[in-house]
């Protein structure tokens, strides 16, 4: 009743076209701003969390807690997930791709807000991952089931999802740009007029809500004072090439590591292992302990002696060698803290390993200049491009490195910088995966919506949906007179031929039967299996709609029979999928 009144006041019956548009910009304002309390809450929660479980983490040997307190964060999760959501709620983006791609931007309910729940007690027990895919989750999940709400079509579902997806980013961030550019990106929306509008809303309306009530406490924000220097490029584009090769690095390690973990059946076995070496990971490398954005702070402000201080390293801090080693190790090892974090059982994203492990890169490689070869750079402004760099590289998305640090550091000061190594980044990686680690196993299993009209149609279409069950089936051993009778039984003029054990051996259609059917002469003493021909080709039930739709193109056939493992399906019509392509074409392009 609610929604139909809603409804009524803003749809006019002489312009509901006018009507709906309207709704989705008032929507996108309320998706904006759920999704910006929700990033709120979630990084109040940590926060708090954090604080309050770390409070005798200080030095000496309280630091042993860091052996326990992952794993316990860990359990907790895997209990809360277990038991309580019952469904799994990790990968936080790559499950709202896969809704968009295939099942028509349906997102549970409960996402909601266990995403969030779920990361509050991994991260605040120093679980080595991120918040932003956990509340990306979140906003989409919000947009979904208020477009379902309203009975909007797919093509609506999906932009709110989108303007969830926004306001997430630009909530947790104060970064909308960003935030609209990361919709765009990496959830591959459509650039138009119809949808920009409602994701300006979305990012706009969660940017200005996160200001409002927490002010400049976002998650890190950093004034650039240093101008450009036009001498410093060479160095930029070197720390893109480093930053590409390192996102290689990142994406292929994170995804080994996963699936070795996917591998340990029992949950609690998993668990142990996970939280076990996490445990040690931290103990040793103390600044792995949650998201890592206050290490990134202390790095910008040049504050090192606080990053090594309470470290195995705190009394080797002036042989430069060790320093280095261990810089290094923050590099490479953080991606083994936040693979196992998630793949253990833990809940979180790897945006803020990406820009932890950037951002100490950026300062490793300007330090490493200035003290071994004497080329005096700004420190700080190496660890923010160095955060774009890996992000783009990671995520496969230039333009929302560039805008996200140009918007945290308050200004567009390092844009050429932050074009330089970002854009070097992206062609470093595409040169080696063309897919980014949220879209690379989706694009696998042909399950990856993208830019591409045609190709984002036939992601969404479920060809299996199609096949014909209703086509009579005979023996090769029948007669002709048991085919026509089988042929009065039947509305079809396909008759596949099978065995006993449902092995398709052949098909006949009415046209080969046509000037003998009526010849009862031939009824006794004419079989089936000397009328039935042999299909050009054949569909495996497993095989993706580019396969189908490629067998179709190559055979010129109009219907083909669909096997599983070598067993009798059904038939599959050219005509019916074209027909199923069209229809979906309609709804995906509608405006």
């Amino acid at each position: 009743m609610l929604r139909s009144r809603f409804l009524r006041k803003i749809l006019h019956p002489e312009a509901e076209s006018t009507g709906q548009v309207n709704l989705v910009y008032i929507l996108s304002l309320v998706v904006g701003l759920l999704s910006s309390l929700a990033a709120i809450i979630l990084k109040n929660c940590i926060h708090y969390a954090h604080e309050f479980i770390s409070k005798g983490i200080t030095e000496g040997s309280t630091s042993y807690l860091y052996l326990v307190y992952p794993l316990a964060g860990m359990f907790l999760t895997v209990l809360f997930v277990k038991y309580i959501v019952r469904d799994n709620i990790g990968h936080g983006v790559s499950r709202v791709l896969y809704a968009i791609s295939k099942r028509k931007s349906f997102l549970k309910a409960h996402n909601t807000w266990t995403s969030v729940a779920a990361s509050t007690i991994t991260i605040g027990f120093g679980g080595s991952v991120g918040a932003e895919a956990p509340v990306v989750l979140t906003g989409s999940s919000i947009g979904s089931a208020i477009g379902r709400f309203f009975r909007l079509n797919y093509r609506s579902i999906t932009l709110l999802i989108g303007c969830g997806a926004a306001g997430a980013i630009a909530g947790i961030f104060n970064a909308p740009i960003a935030g609209i550019v990361f919709t765009i990106e990496i959830l591959m929306l459509d650039l138009t007029m119809s949808s920009i509008v409602p994701l300006l809303i979305s990012s706009v309306t969660a940017a200005t809500t996160t200001y409002f009530l927490m002010g400049d406490e976002v998650l890190f924000s950093f004034a650039v004072t240093e101008t450009f220097s036009i001498s410093n490029i060479p160095w930029y584009l070197l720390l893109g090439i480093g930053s590409g090769v390192l996102s290689l690095y990142f994406s292929k390690t994170t995804l080994f590591i996963e699936s070795k973990f996917e591998k340990i059946r029992n949950t609690f076995v998993r668990l142990a292992i996970g939280g076990g070496i996490l445990g040690i990971l931290i103990f040793i490398f103390p600044p792995f302990y949650g998201e890592g954005y206050d290490t990134i702070m202390l790095f910008l402000k040049g504050d090192t002696d606080a990053v090594f201080r309470d470290t195995i390293i705190g009394n080797y801090q002036n042989n430069y060698l060790i320093l280095l080693l261990f810089m290094l190790c923050l590099v490479l090892l953080k991606v083994f803290a936040s693979g196992i974090t998630n793949g253990g059982g833990g809940v979180g994203g790897i945006f803020a390993p990406t820009l932890f492990i950037g951002g100490i890169n950026g300062y490793l490689f300007s330090d490493v200049l200035h003290r071994v070869f004497n080329v005096s750079l700004p420190d700080n402004r190496f660890v923010l491009v160095g955060m774009a760099g890996m992000m783009a590289g990671v995520m496969h998305a230039p333009l929302t490195s560039i805008f996200l640090i140009a918007e945290i550091t308050g200004g567009y000061d390092l844009l050429i910088p932050l074009i330089i190594t970002s854009t070097v980044a992206y062609i470093t990686v595409r040169s080696f995966e063309p897919h980014s680690i949220y879209h690379v196993q989706l694009a696998e299993r042909g399950e990856l919506i993208t830019h591409d009209k045609d190709k984002a149609v036939m992601t969404m279409m479920d060809w299996k949906k199609d096949i014909e069950l209703d086509l009579v089936k005979i023996r090769p051993a029948d007669t002709l007179g048991d085919l026509v009778n089988a042929i009065s039984k039947s509305k079809r003029n396909l008759f596949p031929v099978v065995d006993e054990y449902n092995i398709l051996e052949g098909v006949v259609s009415l046209d080969d039967v046509r000037e003998i059917m009526f010849n009862t002469e031939l009824y006794d003493n004419t079989y089936v299996k000397d009328l039935m021909t042999i299909p050009p080709s054949y569909i495996d039930k497993r095989e993706t709609i580019e396969t189908v739709m490629e067998t179709f193109r190559k055979t010129g056939a109009w219907n083909l029979p669909v096997l599983d493992n070598g067993y009798y399906v059904g038939f599959l019509s050219k005509s019916r999928i074209f027909t199923t392509y069209r229809e979906l074409l309609v709804q995906f392009s509608e405006e």
